[in-house]
């Protein structure tokens, strides 16, 4: 059985994520996070999350949250990507915001999306 043994985290600004999501995906531009998996003989896997620092600090100003909160959504999607979750299409994206929001609420952070007054009231 595969099992996530450890996870490397990274936090690139918008040159170096560009260049990475070029490099490794043949996209060009920044993004929010990167995942990439190392299979190990033993079944264990080991990741590695790049987190977009930049675009973390404009969503976290657009959305009202703490950049901490912004960059912290960022790391539990690209935990679940690592653990075989995927968001190609609207069912499995609503399945995973689903999961990010259960494990959020389990430490005590906020949702995935805030609601505008929750927004405001945070500021």
């Amino acid at each position: 059985m595969e099992r996530l043994v450890a996870v490397r985290v990274a936090l690139l600004d918008d040159a170096a994520m560009d260049r990475l999501h070029r490099d490794h995906s043949g996209v060009a531009g920044t993004t929010d996070v990167l995942t990439y998996l190392d299979r190990r003989p033993d079944g264990a896997i080991e990741g590695d999350l790049a987190l977009g620092i930049e675009v973390a600090a404009r969503e976290a100003a657009a959305r009202g949250r703490r950049l901490e909160e912004e960059l912290l959504l960022y790391a539990i999607h690209g935990v679940l990507h690592l653990l075989g979750e995927r968001d190609g299409d609207a069912a499995a994206a609503a399945r995973m915001r689903e999961a990010q929001d259960r494990l959020l609420a389990a430490i005590g952070a906020p949702p995935t999306e805030r609601d505008a007054r929750s927004a405001e009231a945070s500021r």
